[in-house]
């Protein structure tokens, strides 16, 4: 039997679609219960990410607002008044505190991962008389909190080297290494196998050129932790500038001029939040493109011991 195939002429209409099938009760209920599964499983997370994004969200909001407006209970803004971060730049000094901030935070960073690199190497791969000790140390000095040495360092920039006024007595001793920094730093380097020193060592390479050929290049997700958390403790210190600095308002970082603005801004909320959110900014922005980095960093220094 001979088969005959239809063909559609030029003007034909294509056949209609089937009708989509109802959705049955089965199917609904069966819809309802994967988004009640799916909000059971993450409620937790949705509040907790909720507590953290609306305070700032609180605070951006307020930032736009009019002065008369952020004194109410108002939580959008009638207007948005953009130029209220223009007016923040404007006032004397804040540009200041940006460079000093800059400063002590880029520079910091820069000394502590420059200083403390060598240390760690050394705790982590060689083998010396004292090496317990050296790292007992290491770690005794990260549980002797800040408060117990202020007096006597106070009292040795201040008095003896005359440098109070500045932020020179903050950024001066991260040069010569960071307790949490080397003990990070330190566990990561735990984790780079030793034959890749041991081929760099046969191919004639010494300890320094093989720590700054091999081992840097390997290391970057460590050095990232380090310098990120160096970054928000410095751009966050709060407590280093009002000991050293100040008596000098030339010489105040982000963290304590905050604290100036805001009494001088006491009733112009819109304003205060505003200078808030410029002083947040930058570190939200560093974590947002570093993050990858820093958590890979953070999560490979604890795989040896």
């Amino acid at each position: 039997m001979s088969q005959v195939v239809k063909t559609r002429g030029p003007g034909a209409r294509p056949p209609a679609a089937a009708p989509a099938a109802p959705r049955t009760p089965a199917a609904r209920t069966a819809r309802r219960t994967a988004v009640l599964h799916w909000i059971a499983v993450h409620a937790l997370g949705v509040a907790a990410a909720l507590f953290f994004v609306l305070p700032f969200v609180f605070v951006l909001l307020t930032s736009l607002m009019s002065g008369q407006q952020a004194l109410t209970r108002d939580l959008v803004p009638d207007t948005w008044e953009w130029h209220n971060y223009v007016r923040v730049f404007e006032t004397p000094g804040f540009l200041t505190w940006w460079r000093n901030t800059l400063l002590y935070a880029g520079l910091g960073t820069v000394l502590t991962v420059v200083s403390s690199v060598p240390v760690a190497y050394a705790l982590a791969r060689f083998r010396f008389r004292g090496s317990r000790l050296a790292l007992m140390l290491v770690i005794s000095m990260m549980m002797l909190p800040p408060q117990v040495v202020v007096i006597p360092m106070y009292l040795f920039w201040a008095k003896q080297l005359d440098l109070s006024g500045s932020l020179w007595p903050l950024i001066i001793p991260m040069a010569f290494g960071d307790a949490f920094s080397i003990f990070l730093l330190r566990q990561f380097l735990l984790t780079i196998p030793s034959e890749y020193l041991d081929a760099a060592r046969v191919d004639g390479c010494g300890e320094l050129r093989t720590l700054v050929r091999v081992v840097l290049p390997m290391a970057k997700p460590g050095i990232a932790a380090v310098a990120l958390f160096q970054f928000f403790a410095a751009w966050n210190d709060y407590f280093g500038p009002q000991i050293y600095a100040s008596e000098n308002p030339a010489a105040w970082t982000l963290s304590y001029g905050l604290e100036s603005f805001k009494g001088a801004h006491h009733t112009d909320w819109n304003l205060t939040m505003a200078a808030t959110v410029l002083v947040m900014a930058p570190v939200i922005l560093v974590f947002f493109f570093a993050q990858k980095a820093f958590v890979e960093g953070v999560t490979l220094t604890g795989v040896k011991g």
